[in-house]
C-alpha cells in the first residue's frame, strides 16, 4: 500500500476538530481521491485535559505547536489555531522554512502576511494552501486560481461574513434594531463573545483582500482595502431599503479598472431582483466576473466545522495527489504591481436618510446643500408630517462621486434642522 500522507494538525477547536472527525468518519473515501490514504498522526493544542468528544490516543502530542514543524515523520502541517500574530504566524512561518507544505484557514495571517509566506513557500519549492481561509466549505480559491485561470477577472464581490448576514436578514424579517438582534446572535453562538472583527467588517475585508489577490494577480494588499460595518445600519434603512426595492448587505467588492485595484467592504443596497440579495441566514456567496466565462456565482455555508473541515480536506487531498499551484495563481515575478485605488475613486448611486425637523423651508435648505456639492438627486421619500418634531427623509442620489458625496454629507451635518448624522449607504447595481 501507499505510504500514507501523515498529517500534523495544530489546534483541536471547531476547525481542527472537524478536519479529524472528517479524515476518520470519510477514511476510505479520502483514501480514494487522494490514492491514499491521509492521516493526522500528530496534534498541539492550549489544553491537554479537555474532553474534545474524540479519541486522542495514539497521536503524538506536541505542547509547543512549532515543533510539529521539525517532527521528521511530518508530511504536512494544519493550521487550525486562527490569528495573525503569535503561535499559528511561527508554526506557519517554521513549516515552510522547513520545507513542509501548509493548509490553514488562518483568513488574518494571510490577508497581513500572505506576501512574506507566499515569498518563503516559493523559495522552498512547497505548498501553501488555504481553502478554508474564505467562505468556509465554498471552493472559491480554487475557482479563482485554477477554475477561472483562462479568464482575465474584471471584479469579484460578495457575502464574506455570516455573522453580519444573519443580523441583516434577522432585521428585515423582524423589524428589530441591530443592537438587539447581535445580542440574539451571540446567544445563538452566531456570533462571538467580543464580535468586532465581524460587525465592523474586519473578517470580511481579511477574505476579501484574499480574493482580490487571487482574481488580480497580484499580492495580498489588506491595507488597501476600505472597511465599514453594519452597527449604523438601523431596522429604518431596512425598510426604507425594501420599499425602495433593494435589500442591505455587507458586502466585499474588489474591482480592476485601468487605473488600478479597487477593494471595499462596506453596506450596500442591492436590487432585490439581484443573485446576491437572496443570500439570506449564515450563508455566504461569491461572484466572479471573467472576460470569457462571464459572471459565476457560489453560495454555501461560510463557516463551521463541517464546511470549514470540507476546504481543508480538498487542500490535504491536492497535496497527497502531488497538486500544487503558486499560492497567488502564478510565480511572484509573473504577479501585477497594479496600485490599489482609494474609496475616494468611487462614483456610484448612493442612499441617503436624513432625521429632520419638520418645518418650512429644510427641504430646501438641503436640496440646496446637494446643489452645491453637485450632487444630483433620483427621487426622495418623506412620510407623513408632525410639524416641529423628527422626521424622515430619504433620498437617492444619481452617480455621484465619493468625495462630492463626503462634501455634501458633512455640510448636511451642520444644518441646525438635522437632528442625527446623516446615514448613507452605497447603492451597487447587483
Amino acid at each position: 500500500m501507499t505510504r500514507p500522507l501523515s498529517v500534523a494538525l495544530a489546534g483541536l477547536g471547531t476547525v481542527g476538530g472537524g478536519v479529524l472527525t472528517m479524515l476518520r468518519t470519510n477514511a476510505d473515501l479520502v483514501a480514494a481521491r487522494a490514492g491514499r490514504p491521509i492521516a493526522v498522526t500528530a496534534v498541539s493544542a492550549r489544553d491537554r485535559g479537555r474532553d474534545r468528544g474524540m479519541p486522542l490516543a495514539g497521536l503524538h502530542w506536541y505542547e509547543d505547536p512549532v515543533a510539529l514543524a521539525a517532527d521528521p515523520g511530518i508530511d504536512v502541517v494544519v493550521e487550525a489555531m486562527g490569528g495573525a500574530e503569535g503561535p499559528a504566524r511561527a508554526l506557519v512561518q517554521a513549516a515552510l522554512a522547513a520545507g513542509k507544505p501548509v493548509v490553514t484557514a488562518n483568513k488574518a495571517l494571510l490577508a497581513v502576511h500572505g506576501a512574506e509566506l507566499a515569498a518563503l513557500a516559493e523559495q522552498k519549492g512547497v505548498a501553501l494552501a488555504f481553502e478554508a481561509a474564505v467562505a468556509g466549505g465554498i471552493p472559491v480559491i480554487k475557482a479563482l486560481r485554477e477554475g477561472l485561470a483562462g479568464n482575465r477577472i474584471t471584479a469579484v464581490a460578495g457575502i464574506l461574513n455570516g455573522t453580519c448576514n444573519y443580523i441583516l436578514t434577522v432585521m428585515r424579517e423582524r423589524g428589530r434594531e441591530f443592537a438587539e438582534v447581535l445580542a440574539e446572535a451571540q446567544k445563538l453562538g452566531y456570533a462571538e463573545a467580543d464580535p468586532s472583527f465581524d460587525i465592523d467588517g474586519i473578517d470580511a475585508a481579511h477574505k476579501l483582500a484574499i480574493l482580490a489577490a487571487l482574481a488580480f494577480g497580484r499580492p495580498v494588499a489588506f491595507d488597501a482595502v476600505h472597511v465599514e460595518g453594519i452597527r449604523g445600519v438601523s431596522a429604518l434603512d431596512i425598510a426604507f431599503a425594501n420599499e425602495l426595492g433593494y435589500r442591505i448587505k455587507l458586502l466585499g467588492l474588489a474591482r480592476r479598472t485601468e487605473a488600478g485595484i479597487s477593494a471595499r467592504v462596506h453596506p450596500c443596497m442591492v436590487p432585490l431582483a439581484s443573485p446576491i440579495a437572496r443570500v439570506d441566514g449564515v450563508f455566504n456567496a461569491v461572484v466572479a466576473e471573467g472576460d470569457f466565462v462571464g459572471q459565476v456565482i457560489l453560495q454555501g455555508r461560510g463557516a463551521g466545522a463541517g464546511p470549514t473541515a470540507s476546504a481543508v480536506v480538498s487542500d490535504l487531498i491536492d497535496l497527497a495527489r502531488g497538486r500544487y499551484t503558486p499560492v497567488w495563481g502564478a510565480a511572484s515575478g509573473a504577479l501585477s504591481n497594479a496600485p490599489s485605488l482609494s474609496i475616494e475613486t468611487h462614483a456610484g448611486a448612493y442612499y441617503l436618510r436624513l432625521m429632520v425637523v419638520d418645518r418650512p423651508g429644510v427641504i430646501a435648505d438641503v436640496t440646496a446643500v446637494l446643489r452645491d456639492a453637485g450632487v444630483s438627486l433620483e427621487s426622495m421619500l418623506q412620510r407623513g408630517r408632525s410639524p416641529g418634531e423628527a422626521v424622515p427623509v430619504v433620498l437617492v442620489t444619481h452617480e455621484t462621486g465619493e468625495a462630492a458625496m463626503r462634501t455634501a454629507l458633512a455640510r448636511l451635518d451642520a444644518l441646525d434642522a438635522v437632528l442625527e448624522h446623516p446615514a448613507v449607504i452605497r447603492i451597487e447595481p447587483g
